[in-house]
C-alpha cells in the first residue's frame, strides 16, 4: 500500500520537512555521482565513511574495511547515516511518507521541535538496530528509522485522518483508509518482516532492510510526540467553524 496524500490540514508550510526532503535528494546525487560506491573490498568514496556499522561503534577504536575510513567521530555516523540512502526506490519510497505525513506532525510541533523530534527519532530507531546487532560489519544508512517515527506520531494524533492509497496487489486500485488502518498495517508488516528474516536466516548476520530500526522508530515517534508537546491541527468541523484557518493538502 502506497500513501498519497491524507486529507489533514495545516496550519503552517512545511518547511522543515521539505527541507529535510531535500537534504536526502541532494545527499543522493553525490552518493551517486561517486560520493560513495560499492567495490569488492566494500563500499569507497567521499562519503562512505558516513554509514553507520554497528560493530564500529560498539567497538571503540575499530575501523572496517568495508565502508571506507571513518573520518569523523563514530557516534556523529548516527545522525550521517539518516540522509543516506541505497537506491532510487529507496529515497523515493522514504520521501514519499515524509511528504505526506511529516508536514502535519511538524505543524503540530512547530519547526524546530519537529526537526528535534526527527533527529531523536531517527537516533533511537539506529540504537534500536545496533542493540539488536552489536558486532555487524554491515553499514546501515537511510531516513526510514527517522521516518518511522514520524508515522507513530501520525498514528497516535489523527488514527482516523483519511490517506489516498495506491494498493497493488493482482489489480492496481485507489482507496480512501483511515490511518490507524494504513499505518497499522505498515508497522504489523515490519514486525512480521522481521520476525520471518530471523528465523529464515536461523540467527545468522544477512544483509538487507533494518526492520529492527523502523520498529524502534516507530515505537520512539509513538512514546515521544506528546512528551515533546504536540498540538495537533483542529479537525475539519473547526476549519468549517474557523475559515480563516488556511488549508493545505500535500502536493500529490
Amino acid at each position: 500500500m502506497i500513501p498519497l496524500r491524507d486529507d489533514n490540514p495545516t496550519r503552517i508550510t512545511p518547511y522543515v520537512t521539505w527541507g529535510i526532503v531535500a537534504l536526502n535528494v541532494l545527499v543522493y546525487v553525490v552518493q551517486a555521482t561517486g560520493g560513495m560506491y560499492e567495490t569488492r573490498q566494500g563500499l569507497a568514496g567521499t562519503i562512505a565513511g558516513w554509514t553507520l556499522v554497528p560493530r564500529e561503534f560498539t567497538q571503540p577504536g575499530v575501523d572496517l574495511l568495508i565502508n571506507g575510513p571513518t573520518l569523523q567521530p563514530v557516534w556523529f555516523t548516527l545522525f550521517t547515516s539518516m540522509f543516506m540512502h541505497g537506491g532510487l526506490a529507496h529515497i523515493g519510497g522514504n520521501m514519499l511518507y515524509l511528504i505526506v505525513f511529516g508536514n502535519n506532525i511538524e505543524d503540530a510541533l512547530g519547526h524546530v521541535k519537529f526537526f528535534v523530534f526527527y533527529l531523536v527519532c531517527g537516533v533511537l530507531a539506529a540504537l534500536a538496530q545496533v542493540y539488536y546487532r552489536p558486532d555487524s560489519p554491515i553499514p546501515t544508512l537511510g531516513a526510514s528509522g527517522a521516518i518511522a517515527g514520524v508515522l507513530g506520531a501520525y498514528l497516535l494524533l489523527f488514527p482516523k485522518a483519511s490517506v489516498d492509497t495506491l494498493v497493488i496487489m493482482i489489480i492496481i486500485t485507489h482507496i480512501r483508509l483511515p490511518a490507524m488502518i494504513l499505518l497499522g498495517f505498515w508497522i504489523a508488516s515490519q514486525f512480521f518482516s522481521q520476525i520471518t528474516g530471523s528465523l529464515s536466516s536461523g540467527g545468522q548476520e544477512t544483509g538487507g532492510v533494518a526492520y529492527l530500526a523502523h520498529i524502534g522508530g516507530f515505537i520512539a515517534g509513538f512514546a515521544l510526540i506528546k512528551v515533546f508537546g504536540a498540538k495537533p491541527t483542529p479537525g475539519p468541523p473547526q476549519y468549517q467553524t474557523y475559515p480563516y484557518y488556511p488549508r493545505r493538502r500535500g502536493p500529490f
